[in-house]
């Protein structure tokens, strides 16, 4: 039996914990950085701010104390990409050699453009400790997973006999996980698609069919593979589960809060009533844009829909404008 740590109570972090805890054989607790909000959840049984519906066992223990991590053989870190970095220092202290750190958030910290796997490390470099940290991504639905429906996505850590250890550890009935040692494809496909699925809701939020979604998440696909393989990453990996499966999931589907996001764009509401309107949850492509154009310039990859995006966010041009923009952009080969 593993003991598993899971960091952060919001929906897709409590639906993770729900799942191993299904599984069986795992003693899971669920860490909130928020004392009141654990008390909550533990008291009502239920995470009725970010996954309602869905009942909290009396055996998933619920915290809010750093200490809780002390115990854990695994940590999941499902923490936002902007409150990863000060989560971690406070929990380090904690920590110790031989845990293992998967991270399941999808994102790109501000102004260093590192990865969330990249973040960890940086943090956990000062403090001298042998922690392997991986990513965990793919087509993931929160509500999904919570309810047990099939899912598959991707594990990936350098070393292969980890990545190996948590598909075990992890794989169950209802969650089928693949291993892979690509952890800057698997991360950055996981990032960059929420990007794509904001202008994918643009286009939908316009008023705009099929054709163009069609040819948004195509040429997206074209983006996120050129800049993830200018970082190191693998071609075949962005064809997998962590970059297409992916991408066309949050591009498509209703419950993706990017694409949300951008549907409200496309219908002339403004960003600001729009995250407010998230009530808390986070859609992780807002930040992402500014961080993935910033990397792309830095390494010099050509990126048009995530450059048409960020002057939609960032400066609050108008979507149809910049939809026309893309439209008009000189002739190209397609490879």
């Amino acid at each position: 039996m593993s003991r598993i740590t899971v960091l952060g109570s919001g929906a897709w972090g409590t639906a993770i914990a729900l799942s191993l805890h299904q599984r069986g054989g795992h003693a899971v607790t669920l860490w909130s950085h928020n004392e009141e909000e654990a008390r909550e959840i533990a008291s009502c049984a239920e995470n009725k701010r970010f996954l309602p519906g869905f009942a909290i066992p009396q055996e998933l223990k619920v915290s809010s104390a750093p200490e809780s991590v002390a115990d854990a053989d695994i940590l999941v870190s499902v923490v936002p990409s902007q409150f990863l970095r000060a989560t971690l220092e406070r929990l380090t202290p904690h920590m110790r050699s031989g845990q293992i750190i998967v991270s399941a958030t999808k994102g790109l910290e501000d102004k260093t453009l590192l990865r969330m796997t990249q973040v960890i490390e940086s943090v956990l470099e000062p403090a001298a400790l042998r922690i392997p940290v991986g990513a965990l991504s793919g087509p993931t639905f929160a509500l999904e997973v919570a309810e047990g429906q099939p899912t598959a996505c991707t594990i990936a850590f350098q070393d292969a006999q980890v990545a190996a250890r948590i598909q075990t550890e992890f794989s169950s009935e209802a969650l089928r996980l693949y291993t892979s040692t690509d952890v800057i494809g698997v991360e950055l496909g996981g990032a960059l698609k929420n990007v794509i699925a904001i202008a994918a809701g643009i286009a939908s939020g316009v008023g705009l069919g099929y054709n163009s979604s069609a040819a948004l998440i195509t040429r997206g696909m074209a983006e996120i593979t050129r800049l993830a393989v200018a970082c190191g990453g693998r071609r075949d990996t962005l064809a997998g589960l962590s970059g297409i499966g992916d991408l066309v999931l949050t591009c498509t589907g209703s419950l993706s809060r990017n694409r949300t996001v951008g549907q409200a764009l496309g219908r002339g509401q403004k960003l600001p009533q729009i995250l407010a309107d998230l009530g808390g949850k986070v859609a992780e492509g807002v930040r992402t844009t500014r961080a993935a154009l910033d990397l792309a310039n830095r390494l010099g990859i050509e990126m048009p829909i995530t450059g048409q995006m960020e002057l939609i966010l960032d400066e609050g041009k108008d979507p149809r404008e910049a939809i026309r923009d893309l439209m008009l952009r000189p002739g190209k080969d397609e490879v």
